[in-house]
């Protein structure tokens, strides 16, 4: 696909050459070769043009993929031109033609004043792999102009965000978010929801750790993704704006500026954005008695239009106090709210197929998000080698509010029975403190020894309340769907680690990191208190091998923990269907898992290429688990998914990443990850029949499951300045121990120019081209048997346009180049 429309591209910018490349009789051509002065490559689709001494263009034409050209003129005396992007303009003049003449090759040099910076971009991808971590270089993507947080993720080689908001990596949901080295739920408890409100342009870079260090928090058993905010470097005051629309609603204004001095750096980042994200599902279920035999199929239907408004605000400043010592401040401030207006229709059947009846259920749902994040950071530099002590502190404060009003009816009845009026109101409040220091001593040239605290401190309140409007007009509390929790949660954490190198060739680091954890679980409303109260060391070792420049390999272990919060034990969830129903579990305990992880690293010219193998075995998993309880005669039963603590996980993968730049102007990016997951348990769970009696059910959750997905990108950088990229994943089928999850596929797409002397960029994207980023599975139970698909948001078409202050072209590559990449490599951070 990607190589038709590569050709049907090109075929569309040869077309207006091509009336101008007709022989003539009497005509002679003008033949040559155009070479790329630093790498002695021939340079593909630069322009040719023949004028007259007078300026007046002749002809012209496009070099091929060896770089000649050839094109036809009528004898004369002309100025010939060579152009192409990010390179000097060549011009042979006052050449008199009289034959066919062969210019034999001109050699072209990059232009080292206004389209140096052309040079920069050149060599520097999107996707920057290191052998423990790759860094994905936000500015450097158009794709995710006038999106979210939540779009750039899943532009990530390795990581996937599926229709939820959920993130994963390699496959694996157990993975830690932290925003510029700090816990994302700092700004807000819904991490799904921080991720869809934070607006792209404020990004700077996202780093990629599949096995962290010691000195990494050890929460997330599938590894840590920190996103990298933007901070301005450039002397002076500077900076950006950029202003989006879109189609649905997508209106957005953010503004990045910076005003630096040789001793203080003021920066701030606000935003606003507006988002309609209408989505919808699909839920087909036949249901059964305890003998097998069919008693009815329901189709469900659901429509939904997220509305939703984001403010956004960031301020603060670094001082320098001197050489060696420095002071960060920061202070920021979100809010969103919104509403998201839900129709669901229940089409219900008798067991013969025969239709019975209609029921719809309205569901006004809004809800209020504020966060209110404060951050100290002081930085002291011993010396020039390394030596330095860091130490943050931040505090936050988070509300979040979600209530619903629910009306439920049977189309067409008169019967007041067949209707009823529900509502839920959901407040929640969070405190959390976090403390850091960090100490880094050199020895000698080649050793460093680390070592540091970290105190992270949660308070956190849910009031979960579920009410029924009787038929006095009075509500009346739904115990079933209400609860008062509250959670605490207090780790305190050091770790040391030591790496070095030995010879021309090895290098290794050990690290040791211990966390002891106070964890409080209470359901108040229903005198349940659990107390959790753990202590774990956690190791980690790396070793690798340079066998050449460019080329290494090595090996790691770490032990890491996932630890249970928000919806995964809030026993209430939303009444958007009453019976398809999410219900988190308080009881849920932390998982340990045990990664094991071998790399390899290779550069070439114009390739990179990165393979790792890697084996995860975690204890008391957690996985999602239906379960479906008997009903009176006439109603429907109602299915519950619930989080559980699975007995054991193991999960085997492969992965392979790619750069390829086969030309200046063209840059590809791949990405390919094979797991194999196997769940060896038992789950049972007791409930009351409709008769009376209690009963236990059973169901054994051993479950092997392969999988695979893929993600690949390609970027132009045409002729007249344009650059356009597309890219494609494709998510591949997956077993489960209750059904079957299908494949997913999807293409995003831009077109970018520079505008305004190369101030301004004005960007065109397109998300999800063909609307088919839907998740679509089949679930099988003993009493019921279902297929369902789900579309969080359809098709985006979006429009941004960005205008940088005090800052061409030049500065802001610059920029970027210093800001990407990270350091530390073989140090494993």
């Amino acid at each position: 696909m990607k190589k038709i429309q590569s050709a049907l591209l090109i075929l569309l910018l040869l077309t207006s050459f091509i009336s101008f490349s007709q022989g003539k009789p009497g005509n002679v051509t003008i033949s040559g070769k155009l070479i790329d002065q630093e790498t002695k490559q021939p340079l593909e689709f630069a322009t040719v043009t023949i004028q007259t001494t007078d300026n007046n263009t002749v002809n012209g034409a496009m070099t091929n993929e060896k770089g000649s050209y050839s094109v036809q003129v009528p004898a004369g005396t002309y100025n010939i031109k060579f152009d192409f992007i990010s390179f000097k303009s060549q011009v042979i003049s006052n050449k008199t033609i009289t034959a066919d003449t062969d210019l034999g090759s001109v050699i072209m040099a990059p232009d080292a004043t206004l389209l140096k910076t052309v040079e920069i971009r050149a060599e520097r991808s999107t996707v920057d792999i290191k052998l423990d971590k790759k860094v994905y270089n936000v500015g450097q993507d158009m794709i995710v102009k006038g999106g979210t947080i939540s779009d750039v993720l899943d532009n990530v080689p390795s990581v996937t965000v599926d229709v939820e908001g959920n993130v994963s990596l390699r496959g694996n949901e157990s993975v830690t978010i932290m925003i510029d080295g700090k816990p994302s739920n700092l700004y807000g408890a819904n991490l799904a929801d921080v991720l869809r409100v934070l607006p792209a342009d404020s990004v700077d870079k996202i780093e990629v750790i599949t096995n962290p260090s010691a000195r990494y928090d050890a929460e997330g058993g599938g590894g840590i993704i920190n996103i990298i905010l933007k901070k301005g470097k450039a002397q002076g005051f500077n900076g950006s704006v950029t202003a989006n629309t879109g189609d649905p609603a997508n209106h957005g204004i953010m503004g990045n500026l910076n005003f630096r001095t040789e001793k203080f750096n003021f920066f701030t980042n606000l935003g606003y954005n507006y988002r309609n994200s209408p989505g919808n599902s699909m839920t087909d279920s036949e249901y059964f008695d305890g003998d097998g035999n069919t008693t009815s199929f329901i189709n469900e239907r659901r429509t939904n239009e997220r509305k939703r408004k984001g403010y956004n605000a960031t301020v603060g400043f670094e001082w320098d106090i001197d050489t060696t010592f420095s002071w960060t401040n920061s202070v920021s401030a979100r809010n969103s709210n919104g509403d998201n207006p839900t129709d669901t229709y229940y089409y219900n059947y008798f067991a013969d197929g025969t239709f019975n009846n209609t029921r719809y259920r309205y569901n006004l749902e809004d809800e209020e998000d504020r966060n209110f994040n404060y951050t100290t950071s002081f930085l002291k530099k011993f010396n020039g080698d390394g030596h330095e002590l860091k130490v943050d502190a931040t505090i936050s404060r988070s509300t979040d509010d979600e209530n619903s009003q629910i009306s439920d009816m049977i189309l067409g009845s008169t019967n007041p029975d067949d209707s009823s009026t529900e509502r839920t109101l959901n407040h929640e409040e969070e405190k959390r403190t976090l403390v850091q220091a960090d100490y880094v001593l050199p020895l000698g040239e080649e050793s460093r020894f680390e070592a540091g605290y970290r105190g992270s401190f949660t308070q956190m309140n849910t009031d979960a309340r579920a009410e029924i409007l009787d038929d006095a007009g009075v509500w009346q509390p739904n115990a079933n769907f209400s609860s008062m929790l509250e959670y605490n949660e207090y780790v305190n954490a050091f770790y040391a680690q030591y790496g070095s190198k030995f010879g021309e060739k090895f290098s290794y680091l050990l690290g040791l990191r211990w966390e002891d954890s106070n964890i409080d679980v209470n359901l108040l409303s229903a005198d349940d208190f659990n107390k959790k109260k753990y202590n774990n060391f956690f190791p980690s070792a790396f070793l690798t091998y340079e066998f050449s420049e460019g080329t290494s390999a090595n090996i790691s272990y770490s032990r890491r923990i996932n630890r249970p919060r928000g919806r995964f034990i809030n026993p209430f969830s939303s009444l958007q269907s009453n019976i398809n129903i999410f219900q988190g579990n308080p009881d849920l305990n932390p998982s340990m898992t045990d990664a094991f992880d071998i790399g390899y690293l290779k550069k070439w010219d114009k390739v990179t290429l990165s393979s790792s193998a890697y084996f995860n075995i975690t204890n008391d998993s957690f996985q999602f688990v239906r379960r479906t309880e008997d009903a009176l005669p006439g109603e429907t039963p109602v299915t519950y998914v619930s989080p559980i603590n699975l007995a054991k996980e193991y999960r085997f993968g492969f992965e392979l990443t790619a750069n390829y730049n086969p030309f200046r102007w063209w840059k590809l990016n791949a990405n390919f990850n094979f797991f194999r997951v196997e769940t060896d348990g038992d789950y049972s769970w007791t409930y009351t029949n409709t008769d009376g009696e209690v009963i236990t059910d059973y169901q054994n959750f051993d479950n092997t499951a392969y999988s695979w997905f893929t993600r690949a990108s390609s970027k132009m950088n045409l002729p007249w300045k344009i650059d356009w990229q597309i890219n494609g994943t494709y998510n591949a089928p997956q077993n489960t121990a209750q059904g079957r999850n299908l494949g997913i596929m999807h293409f995003n797409t831009a077109l970018s120019k520079d505008v305004l002397k190369e101030k301004a960029t004005v960007t065109l994207n397109v998300s999800d081209i063909f609307n088919s980023n839907k998740r679509k599975g089949y679930t099988n139970l003993p009493t019921v048997s279902s297929y369902s698909e789900w579309q969080w948001r359809q098709r985006q078409v979006t429009l941004s346009f960005t205008y940088r202050f005090n800052m061409n072209k030049q500065q802001r590559m610059k920029e970027e180049r210093q800001n990407g990449g990270g350091d530390d490599e073989y140090m494993g951070g």
